[in-house]
């Protein structure tokens, strides 16, 4: 059901292709990208390890992190509502968790709160950077806390709200999804060259010119992720919501969870980092 969706809504310029800009990723997935992914998983959940935790990914994109998190000893119940993400992450499995019963993957939506609801509950609920894409950003928040078991922790990444800054890339992202195809990429570069411009006369105003350099060659360290494709996945990013740390705090916290980390510092127009924790009912 969700791949007539997806595709119809992309067809109507009221969505980006995710899953196509994933699949252009994933030839670049190596060890150290992988290594990059499971610190980053380490770090914000404060933990050396996964073994014996269950980890659903909501909106799993290139399979990055359910590989990371199945490295890390998780069962990881994957999903995707693109059905090329879905084909993405069916991919890295394949290539190294190959007929593994410990990493299941379906193509669904957060939004379906039936199909949400048979899931059960998780050890750790993770959705980096997919909830303001849904075009329903709060009930996907709905949604995605309620699959977090007692004592469990809710990992999410969700847009910073700048207020007219952001009113404007949300004009610039519904415009890219309505272009034709081959005006795309023309588009994406023209709109992000007063950034470059700006970190490229940083650069040689402060004599550190790999400043730029590096941000480009050096930028794997982010995640795991690459540039351009993190530039395509920026500008093209439709639906697109924000929120201030102030609205999930209060939304998280009136629903029994209790932040235990938080990265908002200089994120700008980026994404706000969150990890709460579910409290356990006392009897």
């Amino acid at each position: 059901m969700t791949t007539n969706t997806n595709a119809a809504e992309i067809a109507a310029g009221e969505r980006f292709e995710f899953g196509q800009n994933w699949s252009q990723f994933l030839a670049s997935v190596d060890d150290e990208r992988i290594q990059r992914a499971e610190q980053s998983l380490k770090e914000m959940l404060e933990v050396e390890s996964l073994a014996g935790k269950t980890f659903l990914d909501i909106g799993s994109g290139s399979g990055l992190f359910s590989l990371a998190a199945r490295r890390l000893g998780a069962r990881v119940h994957s999903f995707d509502f693109d059905p090329k993400s879905v084909a993405c992450t069916r991919e890295l499995k394949k290539n190294y968790f190959d007929d593994d019963d410990s990493w299941q993957i379906q193509e669904a939506s957060v939004l379906n709160t039936e199909f949400m609801n048979s899931l059960g509950q998780y050890d750790i609920v993770y959705s980096w950077g997919v909830l303001h894409h849904t075009g329903n950003l709060w009930l996907a928040m709905e949604n995605a806390q309620a699959r977090v078991a007692p004592g469990g922790k809710l990992f999410i990444a969700l847009y910073n709200d700048t207020g007219s800054q952001s009113a404007r890339w949300y004009w610039i992202k519904k415009t890219y999804c309505g272009l034709p195809g081959v005006l795309k990429t023309p588009f994406a570069a023209l709109v992000t060259i007063p950034g470059e411009v700006k970190l490229m006369a940083k650069s040689v105003l402060t004599l550190k010119p790999n400043l730029y350099i590096d941000s480009w060659t050096m930028y794997r360290r982010n995640r795991g992720m690459t540039k351009w494709r993190d530039i395509i996945d920026w500008v093209g990013g439709y639906p697109y919501e924000v929120s201030t740390p102030d609205q999930v705090f209060d939304f998280c916290k009136a629903r029994g969870f209790q932040l235990t980390k938080l990265q908002c510092g200089n994120v700008g127009l980026g994404c706000n980092q969150f990890v709460f924790e579910r409290k356990i009912e006392r009897k």
